[in-house]
């Protein structure tokens, strides 16, 4: 079994620095870098593609809102035609950024609000995988399992990796319990990881209702903005090489 592990990275900004992202890397094979709309700017965004060079980490673009006061976890009312051009120019960005430190754009994986209303809205979802498209040749388009996403992906002809999330509670429909709510994000690295080696060993997980949802991730995110992000990793990390799971980069996993 081969999985990918991602984490949202690169989100701090000017003098206000957010996470530990060297130390997570040491963990993981995916880095979802912040390209400046609700977090990260253009010398955080070197220098996490720097640090993902480095340590062997494969980078994606994570494009959101232009929402810095809200780090980009607030609905918008925007057009298709807005939030294609909102990923394009952050894809953009930093694929310059890692064309220029010699490092290739491996993904493209939407953040907070926009991420949540395109796994439930079609014209969303496709403005982004068209977005991916048209930006750079060969990108994977990484969204929520089960989600419009997947659709979005095979209609811009685009290969989609499905995802899982390490450290946020499910809604039966297999959507993400709004982190307005107690108990969205899990904070337990044990508990964290059990129940990523349950999705990837028997491709199900609980619902905070106790629904079971069916799901097959290519790749599982752990959030690199909470308090134990870096120990999650490092735990998540060690339970699943010790259940025989591979970590390995998502073309590996999606045998591209």
């Amino acid at each position: 079994m081969k999985i990918d592990l991602n984490s949202d990275l690169g989100e701090s900004f000017g003098i206000y620095s957010i996470g530990n992202d060297s130390a997570v890397m040491d963990s993981i094979s995916s880095a979802n870098v912040a390209c400046g709309y609700h977090a990260g700017d253009p010398l955080v965004m070197l220098h996490t593609v720097e640090q993902a060079k480095q340590k062997g980490v494969c980078v994606g673009a994570h494009p959101g809102f232009p929402d810095l006061e809200g780090f980009g976890r607030r609905k918008m009312e925007c057009s298709p035609d807005e939030i294609y051009g909102y990923c394009l120019y952050q894809i953009g960005a930093l694929d310059a950024v890692c064309r220029a430190r010699e490092v290739s754009l491996q993904h493209v994986k939407a953040h907070g609000a926009l991420y949540n209303m395109a796994a439930r809205k079609a014209e969303f979802a496709e403005a982004i995988a068209f977005a991916v498209r048209d930006a750079v040749p060969g990108l994977i388009l990484m969204g929520l399992a089960n989600s419009l996403f997947h659709k979005a992906a095979e209609k811009a002809g685009l290969p989609f990796a499905a995802e899982a999330f390490a450290d946020r509670a499910y809604r039966s429909d297999g959507t993400l319990q709004p982190r307005s709510e107690k108990g969205a994000v899990i904070h337990d690295p044990e508990e964290a990881s059990a129940r990523v080696i349950q999705m990837i060993e028997k491709g199900r997980v609980l619902s905070v209702d106790g629904h079971e949802i069916t799901l097959r991730p290519d790749s599982i995110c752990l959030h690199g903005d909470t308090p134990e992000a870096v120990e999650m990793s490092r735990i998540i990390n060690r339970n699943l090489t010790a259940s025989g799971i591979t970590i390995c980069n998502l073309r590996e996993v999606l045998g591209l």
